[in-house]
């Protein structure tokens, strides 16, 4: 397959280009620079030719601002533009092109598991509804902005990627300071859901979609087996060998973090992957343990 992928540099666009070609498939990144062999180039708030998706079975979109920062006004609606025009742009070429050509045949975009919103200790599938905050309004937004290449007959899935396992970046990097030098602990009460995937799923479950035919529509990219916070830091803290015992009290992420602190790290999401699991995905790193200690192998 010939798979043309935004974000292509970043951690997840990086491991699916490395990813496609060990399996003799043809990853192409969309670039905003001056492309360069091999590359199509795309300004995401401008519209793209459909001709520049010609020959391109798939459609990857990852491409999207950071939500890490200080959430004013305008940073919040920085992150809402980057993801909705973005998606927009792909999704309005791609419908075109394929209406002219009947290719790409797929599109997987990126989105996240919170669209469902604080939820408690309640399990959450596909089928589940929409929750409220800054992040579900902005996941609900950002699947509406396929809307032109579903309607055009094209399959879209848009993935729902929890917390990614990752020693490099993703929700790992930022927490190892703390927890190497023995000063992690739980956050808040502890007692929040946090659905984690180990970064070589969320790889898989994109591979997965672009070759499964029967999935499409949202798609839950998280590990079968969500924990507590309070049991992450802690088999996080066993991996590294280190006491676990420090809490961040929950008006200190308020206090240092806002808004952010409060859906990243307070929110309880526990998601369940039906749909990977129904239709036949095989995780590789089904349970936490086994999956923080193939994240941070080589990197202790």
């Amino acid at each position: 397959m010939r798979i043309l992928i935004s974000g292509a540099s970043g951690l997840l666009g990086s491991a699916l280009m490395r990813a496609l070609r060990a399996e003799g498939d043809e990853p192409v990144a969309l670039v905003r620079r001056p492309a360069r062999a091999g590359e199509v180039q795309w300004d995401p708030k401008q519209p793209l030719d459909p001709a520049k998706l010609a020959g391109s079975d798939a459609v990857v979109h990852l491409a999207g601002k950071n939500i890490a920062g200080l959430w004013t006004k305008k940073f919040k609606q920085e992150v809402l533009e980057s993801r909705v025009g973005g998606t927009r742009t792909l999704a309005t070429a791609a419908a075109e092109s394929y209406r002219r050509s009947g290719k790409p045949q797929v599109f997987v975009a990126a989105s996240g598991m919170s669209y469902y919103g604080d939820r408690g200790d309640e399990l959450l599938t596909e089928e589940s509804s929409a929750g409220r905050g800054f992040l579900a309004d902005v996941v609900q937004q950002w699947e509406a902005a396929t809307a032109a290449a579903s309607e055009a007959g094209v399959r879209v899935v848009n993935l729902r990627i929890g917390v990614v396992l990752a020693r490099d970046g993703g929700a790992l990097k930022p927490m190892l300071p703390a927890f190497r030098l023995g000063l992690g602990g739980r956050v808040g009460s502890g007692k929040q859901y946090w659905s984690w995937i180990a970064l070589d799923d969320v790889i898989g479950a994109m591979v997965f979609a672009l070759k499964s035919d029967s999935l499409r529509g949202p798609v839950n990219a998280v590990g079968p087996a969500p924990v507590r916070n309070d049991e992450f830091v802690r088999a996080l803290g066993k991996e590294l060998h280190r006491p676990a015992i420090f809490p961040l009290p929950e008006f200190v992420v308020r206090g240092l973090m806002g808004e952010m602190g409060q859906e990243l790290l307070l929110t309880s999401e526990r998601v369940l992957p039906a749909k990977l699991n129904a239709a036949g995905y095989r995780f590789r790193y089904a349970e936490l343990a086994e999956a923080l200690h193939a994240a941070l192998a080589s990197g202790q």
